[in-house]
């Protein structure tokens, strides 16, 4: 009995030690499968202000964010507004409001307006005719009513609107035994004059706005970095579709980037001017074949940091902006494009576009987009910059100049250690006397 129990000790600690040793070797490689598996680990959803706090490298690392632009490239903002409080504010200049409205609600408040204030001025026409008692005396031909052949609210409706419009058919008129009648008439028509102001100033200011010139104003859909008169430049090009041309056109550019501050403050989608020829006049455009618009990436530029492996990396945006006025109305008009990191090409140049044909110049709005690589270095304006001073010699170098400056400075040393200079002489006079005995 003894040995039995004692086999089935023995039997019961191998079997546990079994079980032991397969937990362990199942854990082992469920723990290598999760370090080893190339299957993303779902992290729960998390609010936006908490997915903001993260830490920019695990941000960055786990998830690709997308650029959010700031101005699309059909040149529009990408910024609604909301939570304004102080509506009445578009109320205090309905005007403008009116006229930013969109095409159909325009012309919606556009019949609204017209169609309400013929009821209007109908229903007060109707109401003298009732409350004097026209409408009981419509057959009498001894009766003076306030407007004849008035004989119901329609034919008081259609009278409003042949005094409003000043049609005049001749079939109503006013008659001068209704002083009320006259007092509304002169109401109505001093009235219905400044409601056709408002509302055909309105749609005539909606009709010329210079918003559809700008569709005309092509930008190139890439810009390009490149080297330009040995400096390193960012490029894009500029076209004018129409003959008819933009006067006083004038270019800028807008680099749109989040920074922090030193104290430690966030400024989101910060704006900083890039030149694009401010100050030697470039940025005043004569445009009347597509040009190529230069910023130099110089010291005070946003890029000059910025390398051909640094430039992906970035979260930034260049809005370009034209401005200029439109040669047949006057008015100005603006047209508005943007790149992204990705929309700009690191060693390209602008292919050609303009060609001389017999007697004039012709456009190939067809290679207004293409670009062409070409040799570029990958390092930024600041490292090129570095290392050509390392490189830069004087001016007034040369090889015999600097043999001279060696030789003085080899006198002045003799000058100075007269009493080295001998000992040294001796001690090489005894080496040549030992070396011939």
């Amino acid at each position: 009995m003894q040995g039995t129990q004692e086999k089935h000790k023995e039997d019961t600690t191998t079997m546990a030690k079994l079980t032991e040793s397969m937990t362990n070797v199942l854990e082992g490689d469920s723990m290598d499968q999760d370090v080893e598996s190339p299957v993303a680990i779902h992290q729960p959803k998390l609010p936006k202000q908490a997915r903001d706090d993260l830490p920019r490298h695990i941000s960055r690392d786990r998830t690709k964010r997308k650029i959010q632009r700031y101005v699309r490239k059909d040149g529009k903002c990408n910024v609604h507004h909301g939570n304004v409080r102080e509506t009445y504010r578009y109320l205090t200049d309905i005007f403008t409001t009116l006229v930013d409205l969109k095409w159909r609600f325009n012309l919606l408040i556009f019949v609204m307006v017209y169609t309400v204030t013929w009821l209007f001025f109908g229903m007060i026409w109707w109401l003298i005719a009732y409350i004097r008692g026209d409408m009981d005396h419509i057959e009498d031909p001894s009766w003076t009513p306030c407007v004849t052949n008035l004989n119901g609210f329609v034919s008081a409706f259609l009278f409003s609107i042949e005094t409003e419009t000043t049609i005049g058919y001749g079939y109503r008129v006013i008659t001068d035994k209704c002083p009320e009648g006259i007092i509304l008439l002169l109401i109505q028509s001093v009235l219905g004059s400044i409601v056709n102001a408002f509302m055909v100033g309105c749609m005539f200011v909606k009709i010329s706005q210079p918003k559809k010139r700008a569709e005309t104003l092509v930008f190139s859909t890439h810009a390009v970095i490149s080297m330009r008169d040995g400096k390193l430049c960012l490029m894009f090009r500029v076209g004018d579709l129409r003959n008819s041309h933009i006067v006083e056109a004038s270019i800028r550019a807008k680099l749109i980037k989040s920074k922090q501050t030193s104290e430690g403050e966030f400024i989101p989608l910060n704006q900083t001017d890039i030149n694009v020829g401010y100050y030697t006049g470039d940025d005043r455009l004569f445009l009347v074949s597509p040009l190529i618009i230069s910023h130099e990436i110089n010291q005070q530029s946003p890029f000059w940091e910025i390398s051909k492996a640094q430039l992906p990396k970035e979260e930034l945006e260049i809005v370009v902006i034209l401005e200029g006025m439109v040669e047949a109305t006057g008015m100005t008009c603006q047209a508005r494009s943007s790149y992204i990191t990705s929309e700009i090409l690191w060693g390209y140049r602008f292919t050609p576009v303009l060609t001389l044909e017999d007697g004039f110049y012709e456009v190939d709005y067809n290679s207004f987009h293409e670009t062409y690589e070409t040799s570029t270095p990958a390092l930024s304006a600041k490292e090129l910059a570095e290392l050509a001073g390392r490189a830069e010699l004087p001016l007034s170098w040369s090889v015999s100049s600097k043999l001279n400056q060696h030789a003085e400075l080899e006198t002045a040393e003799d000058e100075k250690n007269p009493e080295e200079q001998t000992e040294r002489n001796g001690d090489v006079a005894n080496l040549e006397n030992e070396s011939k005995v």
